[in-house]
């Protein structure tokens, strides 16, 4: 909820949650976000995952961030080969992703006797909404909430470090100003100051 009491969309939720892994990630590991940007741009061929979890995790990025009228999906700015690179990287995440992984498939072979790729969207969608919200879930799903936590997290970070994500946000940084003419009046007055 905004502070004005409306909705606020998922997108912009997910921008919230990103910015402070995204600040982190630029102040200690410029260099690696630099070698994900360019592995991002050639054609990719994953280097840890298999081609089904990483047909899963171009699926699950695209439920996360879909493509809307603002911006392309997750896929579009590249998410799949960043976390590819964060799991070739950071070898810490590894189990974690594919235990994950693995876990979703279990839980849609159990109840609907097919992997996570082969369910149709409303199946993916009622696990995935079993999951999403740590507070509500039961018990028995502590396993894919840990995983769903921690995927929705390298997401929201891998599309709004990209510079896709970084459009979306609509950041108007690292732009030469001329001349500094002070704070608009208009943000001031927003503001209640002077």
């Amino acid at each position: 909820m905004r502070p004005n009491g409306k909705q606020m969309r998922r997108r912009e939720a997910l921008a919230l949650l990103a910015a402070a892994p995204i600040a982190s990630a630029f102040a200690c590991n410029g260099a690696e976000v630099a070698r994900a940007q360019r592995a991002i741009a050639g054609a990719y061929v994953p280097r840890f995952f298999t081609e089904s979890e990483y047909e899963t995790v171009r699926v699950l990025v695209d439920i996360l961030i879909p493509k809307d009228a603002r911006s392309g999906s997750a896929t579009d700015a590249g998410v799949p080969q960043f976390m590819d690179f964060l799991m070739d990287d950071q070898p810490e995440r590894r189990t974690p992703m594919r235990g994950g992984l693995s876990w979703l498939d279990a839980e849609c072979q159990v109840r609907f006797d097919r992997t996570f790729l082969d369910c149709d969207p409303s199946e993916r969608s009622g696990l995935l909404d079993e999951i999403a919200h740590p507070e509500r879930a039961r018990d028995e799903l502590s396993h894919g909430v840990s995983f769903f936590n921690r995927f929705r997290d390298l997401t929201a970070t891998g599309f709004f470090s990209s510079k896709m994500g970084v459009a979306d946000l609509r950041y108007m940084g690292n732009e030469h100003v001329t001349e500094w003419t002070g704070c608009p009046q208009e943000q001031l007055d927003k503001l209640g100051l002077s």
